[in-house]
C-alpha cells in the first residue's frame, strides 16, 4: 500500500503513478486579482489622458509662435534690383527738421561773464541760424542758471525746432513761458563753456533727420 492511501482505502482509491487530485484556485481570489488589474488600468488610462489635455491646451501658445517665428524668417530676401531692395524693410522714415535760417533765436547772458551774448549770437549766425535779440539775462535768470544753458519757447513751438538748436549746447534744458511767438530764447548759464564744435553738432544733426533702423530680427 502507498503512502498517499489513506488507511482502509485501495483498489480504485488508490494514488498511484503521475494522478493527483485536481488543485483549483478559489474563484474570490481570482474576482480580487482582477479588480486589482482592473483599477491600475483605469488610473494609467486617466493619467494618460491628463498629460494629453495639459499638451493639447497649454502647448498651443507656445506652438503658434513658434510657427510664426520661423514664418518670419522663411520670408525670402528681396532680389538685388527689385523695389523692395531699393530701402530696408525695417528703415525708419526721414524725419523733416526746420532749417537753421528758419529758427529765431534770442541770446541771453545770465553769467557776470562779459560780451559773452555777443560772441555766442555771432557763432550761431555763422551756422545758419536768424539770431534776435542779444543782452543781459531777463532778471528770473539773471545769475540762476547753473547749468549750460536753458532753451525757452513757446507750448506751441516746433518741438523739432528745440532739438535742432540743442545739437549745438549739449546738455542745455528745455522749458516754455506764455509768449505765443516762434521765437526761442537761449539763456548761457554758468556751467557754459562753449557751443558744441560745428562739426560734431552737423553729425547729430544729420543722426536726428536719418534716425538708425531697428534692428534686424535673428532667427
Amino acid at each position: 500500500m502507498s503512502m498517499l492511501t489513506p488507511p482502509g482505502m485501495g483498489g480504485k482509491y488508490k494514488v498511484t503513478g503521475a494522478a493527483y487530485p485536481r488543485m483549483t484556485r478559489p474563484r474570490r481570489r481570482r474576482r480580487i486579482v482582477l479588480v486589482v488589474l482592473g483599477s491600475i488600468i483605469g488610473l494609467a488610462l486617466i493619467a494618460y489622458g491628463a498629460v494629453q489635455l495639459i499638451d493639447v491646451f497649454g502647448g498651443d501658445a507656445d506652438k503658434r509662435k513658434t510657427a510664426a517665428a520661423a514664418k518670419d524668417c522663411a520670408t525670402p530676401a528681396p532680389k538685388a534690383g527689385s523695389a523692395a531692395s531699393a530701402a530696408p524693410a525695417s528703415a525708419a522714415p526721414r524725419v523733416v527738421l526746420p532749417p537753421p535760417g528758419g529758427i529765431t533765436v534770442n541770446v541771453y547772458n545770465a553769467t557776470p561773464r562779459a560780451g559773452l551774448a555777443k560772441a555766442v549770437g555771432d557763432e550761431l549766425k555763422s551756422r545758419g541760424f536768424a539770431i534776435g535779440k542779444v543782452g543781459n539775462a531777463p532778471a528770473d535768470f539773471d545769475k540762476k542758471v547753473p547749468g549750460a544753458g536753458i532753451l525757452v519757447g513757446s507750448p506751441q513751438t516746433d518741438k523739432a525746432a528745440f532739438s535742432v538748436l540743442g545739437t549745438n549746447l549739449a546738455g542745455a534744458t528745455q522749458q516754455t513761458d506764455t509768449r505765443e511767438t516762434a521765437d526761442i530764447d537761449l539763456i548761457l548759464g554758468d556751467a557754459f563753456q562753449a557751443l558744441t564744435p560745428k562739426a560734431d553738432a552737423d553729425k547729430a544733426l544729420a543722426a536726428l533727420a536719418n534716425p538708425q533702423p531697428a534692428p534686424a530680427k535673428k532667427c
